[in-house]
């Protein structure tokens, strides 16, 4: 767990843990705190304006589709995309193979997205000020390769256990 060494107003200098997967847990709720600061007037979370922004790149999508572009599990995507629905922020639309939930951003979702991003834009470079240009650029290729070991490890195990899907 992180360690406090200082604290000075609202800054905390924290130690990461050797653990990997605890250290970007860590940064990565440290980040998602800073985006929906920041986008809180907007009324999205980040999560939520990822889905929306996601939705608006691939045009209509069914939840695997939108889970698999987000890395992110059905399960979790399916109660946040509920949400969404529920605000009228995107809807169901019918597809070939009726047991497939597909899914669109509506108008209104769409007017969301528009308004947040400003904001987002705003978040997104204040992390990328404090990275710098070659900052960032290395984190992501090194997060990129995490990401992809990470799935391909998880697909393999995931295919060497009976029972598994």
């Amino acid at each position: 767990m992180a360690r406090s060494l200082a604290r000075s107003g609202t800054r905390v200098a924290t130690v990461l843990s050797p653990c990997v997967c605890n250290s970007l847990r860590m940064a990565t709720r440290a980040v998602t705190q800073l985006y929906d600061d920041t986008l809180r007037p907007s009324g999205l979370r980040v999560t939520q304006f990822s889905v929306l922004a996601a939705l608006a790149r691939m045009g209509e999508a069914s939840v695997g589709e939108l889970a698999e572009s987000l890395a992110i599990d059905q399960s979790t995507l399916t109660r946040g995309v509920a949400l969404l629905e529920r605000r009228g922020l995107t809807e169901r639309v019918p597809h070939p193979d009726a047991r497939v939930k597909s899914l669109r951003l509506t108008a209104r979702g769409r007017a969301a997205l528009d308004r947040a991003r400003p904001r987002w834009a705003k978040a997104q470079q204040i992390v990328l000020r404090e990275l710098g240009p070659t900052g960032w650029s290395d984190a992501r290729r090194r997060l990129g390769r995490l990401l992809h070991v990470a799935i391909e490890r998880r697909a393999a195990t995931r295919r060497s256990t009976p029972g598994k899907p």
